[in-house]
């Protein structure tokens, strides 16, 4: 089976430099035929390290989400990618936004962004989930609950001291969908409220989402 076929199997998903080297066991000088698969255009650079393959290879391509978790992490699709994906605000954004407990940080890649936000780490963790987008594609993405706190906590100037400021965000600003809102499982997001930034704020927002 010849090295295109191979990175075929493949097409789906970032390639490491270590399934590369897998791949091209039977060479002498693998990180050469790196460069020359690059060059061909057969393999496109994520970052250092990760790759995927072209269009030349197959048409089958990683998920922009997919991509997001690879590119920097430990990180999840979050903000506006994550608010869209659920369904609870009405605008397709093309930035693909994610959340990380390491540093922010932007970055392109075939002309698409991705920006990571800093979030503390004993926030971190709450609210992730496992998404299957296709059968060889499974993403962390943060749950409808999550994305909308992650969104308070991350605007810079918001501060909301009080009910009806929290649902002006929601509604007004945000443009979220009232009846997507009233599906939220405020339970949950109360449990985190010892860990959360902003902690008046998400409380503020649960008790007003409570009150739809």
């Amino acid at each position: 089976m010849d090295v295109r076929t191979l990175l075929a199997e493949y097409a789906e998903q970032p390639i490491s430099t270590q399934i590369l080297l897998t791949i091209l066991k039977d060479y002498n000088r693998p990180y050469d035929k790196i460069m020359e698969l690059m060059s061909q255009g057969d393999l496109i650079q994520l970052r250092k390290g990760l790759y995927m393959t072209s269009t030349l290879i197959n048409t089958n391509r990683p998920e922009p989400f997919l991509l997001a978790n690879h590119l920097y992490g430990p990180s999840y699709v979050s903000l506006d990618s994550a608010l869209f994906y659920w369904g609870v605000i009405p605008e397709r954004v093309f930035e693909i936004t994610s959340v990380t407990s390491k540093l922010s940080k932007r970055s392109t890649v075939e002309n698409t962004v991705f920006s990571f936000t800093h979030l503390p780490l004993a926030y971190y963790p709450v609210g992730i989930k496992s998404v299957r987008l296709t059968d060889k594609q499974t993403v962390l993405i943060a749950s409808p609950e999550k994305c909308i706190c992650d969104k308070v906590i991350t605007t810079a100037g918001v501060n909301l001291r009080s009910k009806k400021q929290a649902m002006t965000f929601l509604v007004q600003d945000l443009r979220m969908d009232k009846d997507r809102l009233r599906e939220l499982n405020l339970r949950e997001m109360a449990k985190w409220l010892p860990v959360c930034p902003k902690r008046t704020s998400i409380k503020n927002l649960i008790e007003a989402i409570a009150e739809l």
